[in-house]
């Protein structure tokens, strides 16, 4: 693929669930409270004691409920402060595909927006979103860069309506992240990301895009990322140096 190609929550019910464990039901009504945005990303939630009142349980049954909820990575626990929503991703973890000196895991790269446009989705990236095929998106091309040379190209697709007020904010405004930016403007948190990483050569605007030769080969690294109630509301194609890609995997 190339770049030329909320109504209000109804509120928690407790009525039984057929076939569904006490503690489970629970941590669907927790769940609840944190895709409503009644418990929004990296707030603490109130005390176990407080939840087993407000639920009418036991302690040992609230406690098993948010151990679900941490184990599928919506809470985390910490240690002497309490339970947390978990804050959305950041959008910075594309750095740890590529190294191009050894510091650059912690370093933000600059953005540099391309373009920005609305577009009918094909069939592919429609389906992607849950959309029919014609449905609208916005399609963002964005070049980042790192000690003043570009080093990675991206084409990304964000479904319409929902992050239509980003046509609103001048693209020289967005800053270096976008999903902070998705998160304020379009109360999308992006809770999740698959990327897949492939490899093929550079076509000749990429390669001049990116400062290289025309078919230097790089790595394609295509992402989808999903909200808190696991709708996909990113998709996203990282073009970068192939020489510069670096991947660890700690199998124990």
């Amino acid at each position: 693929m190339r770049d030329n190609d909320i109504a209000p929550a109804p509120p928690p019910t407790t009525s039984p669930t057929a076939g569904m464990s006490r503690y489970g039901q629970i941590a669907a009504l927790l769940q609840q409270k944190i895709v409503s945005g009644e418990w929004s990303p990296g707030a603490v939630i109130p005390a176990e004691s407080a939840l087993a009142s407000e639920f009418g349980i036991a302690l040992g049954t609230i406690r098993q409920a948010i151990a679900v909820l941490v184990q599928e990575g919506l809470l985390e626990r910490v240690q002497g402060k309490g339970t947390f929503v978990r804050a959305g991703l950041s959008g910075a973890s594309m750095m740890r595909f590529f190294r191009f000196h050894s510091d650059d895991a912690a370093v933000i790269p600059r953005s540099e927006i391309l373009a920005c446009r609305s577009v009918r989705l094909d069939k592919a990236l429609a389906g992607a979103f849950g959309l029919e095929a014609g449905a609208r998106g916005l399609a963002v091309s964005r070049r980042r860069w790192l000690d003043d040379k570009p080093r990675l190209l991206e084409s990304i697709w964000w479904p319409l309506p929902r992050c239509e007020a980003l046509q609103a904010i001048p693209v020289a405004d967005w800053g270096d992240l976008l999903y902070p930016l998705l998160a304020r403007a379009c109360h999308v948190t992006v809770h999740r990301a698959v990327d897949e990483v492939t490899f093929r050569l550079l076509a000749a605007d990429e390669a001049a895009l990116l400062d290289l030769p025309e078919a230097h080969p790089c790595a394609l690294v295509t992402r989808q990322a999903f909200d808190l109630q696991g709708h996909c509301v990113e998709y996203r194609l990282t073009r970068g140096d192939a020489y510069a890609f670096r991947y660890t995997a700690d199998i124990r």
